[in-house]
């Protein structure tokens, strides 16, 4: 049987490919990691990236268990171990000692009925290039499938190279566990499977962001471009565009290719799934374990979204309609505008197709990948096939957020006032960030999460300007709780429309347009930043200062 013996050939579980070398975006990535990840990101080796090990120290017909941070070798997973596993992944191979190789043993392996559910998506963030265009490039074609093996929701999330050799493809799987609640990762290295950790070592000191846990932050599904238009997906608002004669069109699986607009809705619930399940083990007893872990959504940018318009850029004019600007670039609108009911008339702010295509030759748009010695392999002018592509906060934090409303850890004022803190930024703020150190760390009775972490700002605040992060929480939480609402959505009310005036100006376009590579560049140095071609590369400076959007519609330096 075929072993892995090439490191592009190992994939992370499932952040699927190793970064190639050179070039700006790598220097991005490893200047911004000891900053985000406190990672020595150049000391990773295969084992330390991957959920795996080297696969000739394995033997076939075994599970093993390595989890990134904490093991640090593959060692067999012990019966007592094994009896514990009850997702579908171990129900139907391991426990009967069966190790499929490739997706199609993995598929046939299970149980008839569940054939019925079985969803297959693609995904390749070249997937929009012509292949007649772009000779050599890597296109990195992904399959993600979906299984209800138990009925009900999806259960089993499989993921693999789409076309080649199936032998030696990556093959990696996300397996729901009803009893124990959570997600078990797993991932085939070469003849046999290594499992890499459940939900909960997500969230752990030792093994958080390490491993599958560096695309996985939280423990979760992933689908990095979770908002119509569903970037770098097959869907119905775009094609993964194949050569004629390309042998995926013969692929089974590829005729059962379905629109990324169903995968939304599955990885949407098995979110929800997870933060529920997560929810209620922590606060089990009437007490928050670990409140820090909760409060990071809310105050930091765990992970991210990415959002862009629904125009295809290639087809964009000079001539064309304004562009309508993702409203994730300008704020948390699930969580501010539709979830703690802030009440604005403000349109979506838009910009004139003029403006937008004078600013990608003015700044130098281009689509860049780099070769392993660091040249240019493949180069194209312009922007993504959609314009415009921008980090947004992510539906993890907000769905966190939402629950912790919900169910009365947090108050809906409370979330407003830590978000109206700096609201124009809604990622990568370290205003909020800030607050963060006043989140309670030991256990903290659900009564009292919310007004004890607001009382140790406000205390804080006594002492320190008014315009510091402090000293704005302490303003929110003075507004009486029958205006909290209204005043809260009347400025940002007046902040959309002041954004949407100034993205009509060439000076403000630009503006904003800086402020966009600003957040892709920290983007960039995230491990969820897999792929070069995801987001586009531009002249501007990669040590330009990072940036930072005011509540007057400006970008400046940050601090």
């Amino acid at each position: 049987m075929a072993m892995y013996n090439e490191r592009s050939q190992v994939r992370r579980a499932t952040a699927w490919r190793q970064p190639t070398g050179g070039g700006t975006l790598e220097g991005d990535r490893q200047a911004a990691e000891k900053v985000v990840l406190g990672a020595a990101g150049a000391e990773h080796d295969l084992v330390d990236e991957g959920c795996g090990t080297d696969p000739s120290t394995l033997r076939a017909g075994h599970l093993y268990r390595r989890v990134s941070g904490r093991d640090d070798r593959a060692q067999p997973v012990s019966e007592e171990e094994l009896a514990g596993l009850s997702d579908p992944m171990a129900a139907e191979f391991f426990h009967k000692n069966r190790f499929p190789v490739t997706v199609q043993e993995l598929l046939s392996g299970l149980p008839e009925a569940a054939a019925a559910s079985r969803r297959v998506y693609l995904v390749s963030e070249a997937g929009q290039i012509a292949p007649d265009t772009s000779p050599g490039l890597h296109r990195d074609m992904r399959f993600a499938i979906t299984v209800a093996v138990r009925a009900g929701q999806a259960d089993l999330l499989i993921s693999t190279q789409a076309g080649g050799d199936q032998v030696t493809a990556f093959l990696q799987v996300a397996a729901w566990d009803p009893g124990a609640k959570v997600f078990n990762f797993y991932m085939r290295i070469g003849p046999t499977w290594v499992w890499a950790g459940n939900s909960w070592d997500a969230l752990e000191p030792d093994s958080r962001g390490k491993g599958c846990f560096d695309s996985h932050v939280n423990g979760s599904a992933v689908m990095k471009e979770l908002r119509i238009p569903w970037i770098n997906w097959q869907s119905e608002r775009a094609t993964v565009r194949l050569a004629d004669d390309d042998p995926l069109r013969r692929d089974p699986l590829y005729q059962q290719v379905t629109g990324a607009q169903k995968l939304e809705l599955t990885v949407r619930s098995l979110v929800t799934r997870w933060t529920a399940a997560r929810l209620a083990e922590v606060t089990a007893n009437g007490v928050v374990e670990h409140p820090d872990r909760l409060l990071r959504h809310l105050f930091t940018t765990t992970t991210v979204n990415l959002a862009g318009t629904d125009r295809q850029s290639s087809i964009v004019t000079p001539e064309s309609t304004d562009l309508v600007l993702p409203m994730g670039f300008w704020l948390n609108q699930d969580v501010l505008l539709d979830d703690l009911g802030l009440a604005t008339q403000a349109a979506p702010p838009t910009a004139p197709a003029a403006r937008y295509c004078a600013s990608l030759a003015r700044f130098g748009f281009r689509l860049e990948e780099r070769a392993e010695d660091g040249g240019i392999a493949f180069r194209r002018p312009g922007d993504t096939f959609f314009a415009f592509v921008v980090p947004e906060a992510a539906h993890e934090d907000n769905e966190v957020v939402r629950q912790m409303i919900r169910h009365g850890l947090l108050s809906a004022k409370f979330a407003a006032c830590v978000l109206m803190v700096d609201f124009p930024n809604p990622v990568f703020s370290p205003p909020r960030a800030h607050l963060m150190r006043y989140a309670p760390t030991a256990a903290t009775k659900l009564s009292a999460l919310c007004d004890q972490t607001a009382l140790a700002i406000t205390d804080a605040a006594r002492t320190l300007p008014a315009d510091s992060p402090e000293g704005l929480f302490a303003a929110h939480w003075q507004v009486p709780d029958d205006a909290w609402q209204a005043v809260f959505g009347q400025r940002v009310d007046a902040y959309v429309r002041k954004a949407a005036a100034r993205a009509r100006t060439e000076d403000g376009f630009d503006d904003y347009v800086r402020l966009a590579e600003s957040r892709r560049r920290q983007f960039r140095a995230m491990k969820l930043n897999e792929f070069q071609l995801t987001l586009p590369v531009t002249d501007i400076p990669a040590d330009a200062p990072p940036l930072a959007m005011r509540e007057d519609a400006t970008a400046v330096p940050l601090p």
